[in-house]
């Protein structure tokens, strides 16, 4: 399970949908969750996509990839994942997606576009693939 801050949220979603017709990424930052714990995504920083096909495909550059995770850790944040947009879906990870993971026990939330606005989210891991999870959105009070 991951859980999204309402700002978190938020901030996926315009984003995405900033990004018109273009896939747009970045990190999520909070407290990371271990195996059967949820992971709280606190902050989203988005990254700028640098992949040759930003219609169908998403890339960070290495640099900024490490600069936004250093950013977190400077807060006392985990890195809890990632985010990118799907501007015509599809609703879960495309085969891309799955080549491309790196993170094993690490969120990708994806926001597809193809109507209203589905966010959904997938633990990689590793070589068994990805394992959906429920997408929780908290509130702006503190809990």
């Amino acid at each position: 399970m991951i859980e999204l801050s309402r700002p978190t949220y938020d901030h996926i979603v315009a984003h995405a949908r900033d990004g018109g017709a273009l896939e747009v990424c970045g990190l999520l930052a909070g407290v990371r969750g271990g195996d059967g714990e949820p992971s709280v995504a606190t902050e989203a920083y988005a990254a700028e996509n640098v992949a040759e096909t930003p219609q169908t495909r998403y890339a960070m550059d290495a640099e900024e990839q490490l600069e936004l995770i250093e950013r977190a850790e400077a807060a006392g944040l985990d890195v809890v994942g990632f985010y990118h947009s799907h501007p015509a879906g599809p609703t879960r990870p495309s085969q891309t997606d799955a080549e491309r993971a790196t993170w094993p026990g690490h969120s990708y939330v994806i926001c597809a576009l193809d109507g209203a606005p589905f966010v959904g989210s997938w633990r990689w891991r590793g070589a068994d693939g990805f394992e959906q999870e429920t997408v929780a959105v908290r509130g702006d009070r503190e809990e």
